[in-house]
């Protein structure tokens, strides 16, 4: 018996190929462990060796202690041998540690970032300073070759070099990459298919053969996802126009002898084309069957189509979603007649329980008060939980203007079956912007101007604007607040007041002043989820100074209207006068935009109308209407569409609307390609003097971009249309001629243009850059390809 426990020890220690063991070499088959020590440790403590030790002083090692002892140490991957042997009572435990790796190094490396290979291999224990495990870099091996075969790069040669240091018990492992070129699809055929053309169905594939794209898309390298992916386009290109019965029957891949070509060869059988013999619903319907019948796109007669079916059973969870049951399952099943060419479809309903809402939770807010983003949810806490609802408070989350973005996702509460808890992870932006300066001009002077602008004021969501602007000729100064939750049901309030004066015809610069106070109260009303009333008044004190200078449209109107008086001054007269007027304002608003800024689905609609009531010094009325619509185009681009109609007329005894009443056109909010502000009447001094009557479109086709930069940046094809009329009084005249002019609205008088445009979301305002052409500018057109604005973005 004195060598069974050697050879047993030894012949386990072969079947798991963990290398050689010894046993204690005395006499006997067991014998009690009085002391215990341990040989050949070089990094790893003595402890950790005793930790894993099955055996403790006092026991007595027999033939099941060994073995469970190899097991037990070698379980720890630490040790390249282990030996047991018996000095006197004393165990003595031999070890070889394994080595440690002491460098890594990889080249050759192109297609993979060296640090993300070094991140993968780490994650499987191959990286400086840990243990070496050779079947570990065998492994290695494996990983990254699948790696670049991944990427098309088949003729890849990984080789690996380790060498070892026996005096310090390390190693050094080099990782020697050649990439080799990476293969290209070279062919795609579709063998069977007679009624689609292999160009057909190509068409839909995601791998192509190469074009003068594949730099960019990268769609002729060859990827076992991408084909998997293609086969289900496959598989539903023929299902979705009635061939049920298609099926694909092999799938071959070939690689050229250079490794650097791919053929790729579908056999399919395309069956016969179905039509729908007869729709049914089966199972629960807690919502009312004609309900859910009248969501079915499909029916009798209809071609068979795998697509329309998935849309509707999607439809049908969507309307049992709204009624609390969340977890509902809806699955179309086809069968078919056998025989015929006919398709029977019954959609089986499980509603599940029906789901309620225990708590809803915000995550990553730290500046907003929870009582500003729970005042915006549609869906609330005790109710059965509505994917509509959801879906609406996650859209008004997002449309503020202080949140960058917002992620709701649903937990099941655990213990029950019925209720769910909803957290909304949200993002924020930058709530606002300060800014200010002090300058010097000779003809200005000191000049001092600071903005501040803050949506989330104190955290409350309320908006707050001031702007203080003040030179020698132009003083401007101007607050603002608006509060969107006055009340609990979401009426708005918003207050201003500005004082305005304008000298700059003392400077030479211009030949009309103004000095204008102004206050204003408006109400918002919401009416429905998507529409609000809007009300208000604004009192305005004005002053207009003109002189001798001046254009005579100005001059006009200065004298004909408010109380107006001519003053005696060096060098000549002005004309002044002044007048108060009240006016009423009355808004209609539909907004169904999915995000304030950068949207892509919804509309916009307003309504505005101004009117000053009796006992104003001057009185005019205005009415507008702004229209912006989006809608999808093909594949992720889409088109954005906004219109707007305004007229202003005079009422009473005055002549004409004041001057900083009318419309101007031009530029990147009317008619890009022509001056800001140029469009449209000019006064006797050829300056823009503005109309009463505007219309202007902008058509935008939006062409995404990819990533992160999509929710910050926007370019886009664009055409614009547009003009200012003048249908008042107002005389204008041929600056050569003398003879009157007619600025009534004609469509033929509308200017168009075409061109580029790019937006960019900045912390500091929306920048928007455009280059346009003008299409039919006439002469005297005050012109300009590059135009671009900073608006607040706040």
């Amino acid at each position: 018996m004195k060598h069974r426990l050697r050879v047993l020890a030894a012949l386990l220690a072969v079947f798991l190929g963990l290398g050689a063991a010894a046993v204690p070499a005395q006499e006997g088959e067991a014998f009690v462990v009085r002391d215990m020590r341990v040989e050949g440790l070089q990094r790893i403590a003595e402890g950790t060796v005793y930790n894993y030790l099955p055996v403790s002083i006092g026991d007595t090692l027999d033939e099941g202690r060994v073995a469970e002892a190899i097991r037990a140490v070698y379980g720890t991957g630490l040790f390249a041998d282990v030996e047991f042997r018996r000095d006197g009572s004393t165990l003595v435990i031999a070890v070889r540690e394994r080595p440690s790796i002491r460098r890594l190094t990889i080249t050759g490396n192109k297609d993979i970032k060296t640090e993300d290979l070094e991140e993968s291999l780490r994650g499987v224990g191959l990286s400086r300073g840990q243990t070496f495990d050779r079947p570990v870099l065998e492994e290695v091996e494996r990983f990254m070759t699948d790696q670049y075969y991944s990427r098309g790069k088949y003729g890849v040669i990984i080789d690996t070099r380790v060498d070892e240091n026996e005096a310090e018990n390390t190693v050094d492992i080099t990782i020697t990459i050649q990439e080799g070129e990476r293969a290209r699809i070279r062919q795609v055929a579709i063998v069977g298919n007679e009624v689609f053309s292999d160009e057909e169905i190509l068409d839909e594939f995601q791998l192509r053969t190469p074009n003068w794209l594949s730099w960019y898309r990268q769609d002729d390298r060859y990827a076992r996802e991408s084909l998997v992916g293609d086969l289900e386009t496959l598989q539903s290109f023929y299902m979705d126009r009635g061939y049920a019965n298609f099926d694909i029957e092999s799938t071959q891949v070939q690689i050229s002898p250079d490794r650097q070509d791919i053929f790729i060869a579908i056999n399919v059988s395309e069956g016969e084309p179905h039509r729908i013999a007869d729709i049914r619903l089966a199972g629960q319907m807690p919502v009312p069957e004609e309900q859910l019948r009248a969501l079915v796109l499909s029916k009798p007669g209809d071609t068979f189509s795998r697509r329309q079916l998935t849309q509707t059973a999607e439809l049908i969870t969507f309307r049992l979603g709204e009624e609390g049951f969340a977890f509902a399952r809806v699955d179309p099943v086809p069968t078919i007649t056998p025989g015929t060419n006919e398709v029977s479809v019954t959609f089986y309903i499980e509603p599940g329980k029906r789901a309620y809402v225990r708590r809803i939770n915000f995550a990553g807010t730290t500046s907003t008060n929870d009582e500003v983003l729970r005042r915006e949810m549609r869906q609330l806490e005790g109710a059965y939980l509505s994917n509509r609802a959801l879906d609406r408070s996650e859209e008004r989350v997002r449309r503020l203007p202080f949140i960058e973005d917002v992620q709701r996702e649903t937990f099941p509460v655990i213990g029950t079956d019925d209720l769910v808890d909803v957290e909304f992870a949200v993002k924020e932006g930058l709530p606002g912007s300060f800014g200010g300066g002090v300058g010097y001009s000779g003809l200005q002077g000191v000049i001092f101007n600071a903005n501040f602008v803050h949506t989330n004021f104190l955290g409350t969501g309320n908006r707050i604007e001031a702007d203080v602007n003040t030179g020698r000729f132009s003083t401007v100064y101007s607050f603002l607040h608006t509060n969107p939750y006055v009340t609990p049901n979401g009426v708005s309030r918003t207050v201003s007041a500005s004082y305005r004066d304008i000298t700059q015809f003392v400077s030479g610069a211009s030949e009309f002043g103004t000095k204008t106070a102004s206050l204003g109260i408006e109400y918002g009303y919401p009416i429905s989820e998507y529409t609000r009333l809007r009300a208000g008044v604004q009192l305005y004190d004005s002053r207009l100074l003109t002189n001798a200078s001046s254009p005579f449209q100005s001059i006009r109107w200065v004298r004909l209207n408010g109380d107006s008086r001519v003053r005696e001054v060096t060098g000549g007269e002005l004309f002044e006068t002044q007048f108060q007027s009240y006016e009423l304002l009355l808004g209609w608003t539909y907004d169904s935009r999915n995000r304030v800024f950068f949207a892509d689905r919804g509309s916009r609609h307003r309504i505005q109308l101004n009117y000053t009531v009796p006992g104003s010094s001057v009185e005019y009325y205005s009415a507008s209407l702004d229209l912006l619509q989006y809608l999808p185009f093909i594949g992720p681009t889409f088109i954005e569409w906004s219109g707007e109609i305004a007229y202003t007329d005079a009422l009473g005894d005055t002549t004409e609307v004041p001057p900083f009443k009318r419309y101007f056109g031009g530029g990147p909010g009317s008619v890009r390609g022509y001056r800001e502000g140029w469009l449209g009447p000019l006064d006797t001094n050829e300056n823009p003097y503005g109309g009463n009557f505007e219309l202007s479109s902008q058509l935008e086709l939006i062409i995404p971009l990819r990533g992160e930069i999509a929710r910050t940046t926007r370019f886009s094809l664009f055409f614009d249309a547009g003009n200012i009329f003048s249908t008042d009084t107002t005389p204008f005249f041929d600056r050569d001629t003398g003879e009157p002019l007619n600025n009534d609205f004609s469509f033929s008088e509308l200017r168009y243009s075409t061109g580029i445009s790019f937006q960019w979301l900045a912390p500091l305002g929306l920048f928007r850059f455009s280059y346009a052409f003008p299409l039919n500018d006439e002469p005297g057109d005050r012109t300009e390809g590059f135009q671009f604005t900073v608006g607040s973005a706040f």
